[in-house]
């Protein structure tokens, strides 16, 4: 088997955009230092969903990679975004990401063809056989419209550089059974890709978690994972209650929105969305910065660093 015990809380990146839509390098170096120094980040995963991958072209998904993997100087392993819904786009991504230098690659199940079971597995098997790199599954059916189920995935553990899943499909049936079926040793790690019940996921020997909100409240998530491991779990549980206002509040509208802004605000520059995706209303606007402040995020009074996207 490949090696690869990665534990903790792991952060993919929002991609930071300069004034005219682009790619905003310097942003983007600021925000890679900001994860590892001020919140605790285990890894960093550059071009995944928080990312807006989608939207991104192939120059830039690539070149986000590059940066995100020269900036970090191997501080943290850095695991690329580098799935498609065509396998050989995904050959290809992950070959030029390889050359990079990054640590693993993270291969999201193909979206919008929805395939078979039997497709899913034959898909991860190619890009596997592709590369050397630890390959990460991700599964999040409620965007690619198919769920990488129980006995998919314990087949695709056999193959030696499938390290590991991002388990997001919120249902903690499934997080539960992958986590029973391999033992959870560390041969295949299990990480939360659903940031309301990482503790639950954590509690059944989950190994961290793949975490979005990790730019906001990444301390107290390695918090949460180190009290769990260390048997404290009153004191997790009792974490995970604080943050969960946050948390639902930085999933008010599609994930990256309300992290965006909320990074805005706390003085870390990273821009607007790309369109489909939309500021946060006023509504939602004061709904996060309540929930900032209670957990003290923001100032209670005064202004924000950033006001506005």
């Amino acid at each position: 088997m490949v090696d690869w015990n990665v534990r903790g809380c792991l952060i993919p990146l929002v991609t930071p955009f300069d004034a005219r839509g682009g790619v905003d390098e310097p942003a983007l170096r600021k925000l890679v230092n900001y994860l590892i120094d001020e919140q605790a980040a285990a890894g960093l995963v550059p071009c995944g969903t928080t990312g807006e991958s989608p939207t991104l072209t192939t120059e830039e998904h690539l070149h986000v990679i590059e940066i995100v993997q020269e900036e970090t100087r191997g501080r943290v392993p850095v695991v690329a975004g580098t799935g498609s819904n065509s396998t050989q786009e995904a050959i290809e991504m992950t070959a030029a990401a390889e050359k990079s230098g990054v640590a693993a690659s993270l291969q999201v199940s193909p979206y919008y063809n929805r395939p078979t079971q039997e497709g899913i597995y034959a898909h991860f098997k190619a890009v596997a056989n592709s590369t050397s790199l630890p390959i990460i599954l991700y599964n999040i059916p409620i965007r690619t419209g198919r769920n990488i189920e129980v006995d998919t995935v314990l087949r695709l553990s056999e193959i030696d550089n499938i390290v590991g899943i991002k388990e997001a499909s919120g249902s903690i049936m499934q997080a539960s059974a992958i986590l029973e079926r391999t033992r959870g040793g560390d041969e295949f790690c299990v990480y939360s890709g659903e940031d309301p019940i990482t503790f639950l996921i954590l509690c059944l020997g989950g190994h961290g978690c793949i975490a979005a909100v990790g730019h906001v409240i990444g301390v107290e998530f390695s918090q949460m994972c180190g009290m769990v491991w260390e048997g404290r779990f009153d004191e997790a549980r009792e974490l995970h209650f604080r943050i969960m206002p946050v948390i639902e509040a930085l999933f008010c509208e599609p994930n990256p929105t309300a992290i965006k802004q909320a990074l805005n605000w706390m003085g870390i520059p990273v821009g607007g969305l790309r369109l489909p995706l939309m500021e946060l209303s006023g509504a939602r606007k004061d709904e996060l910065r309540r929930a900032l402040i209670g957990l003290g995020k923001l100032p209670a009074s005064g202004t924000a660093t950033i006001t506005s996207m």
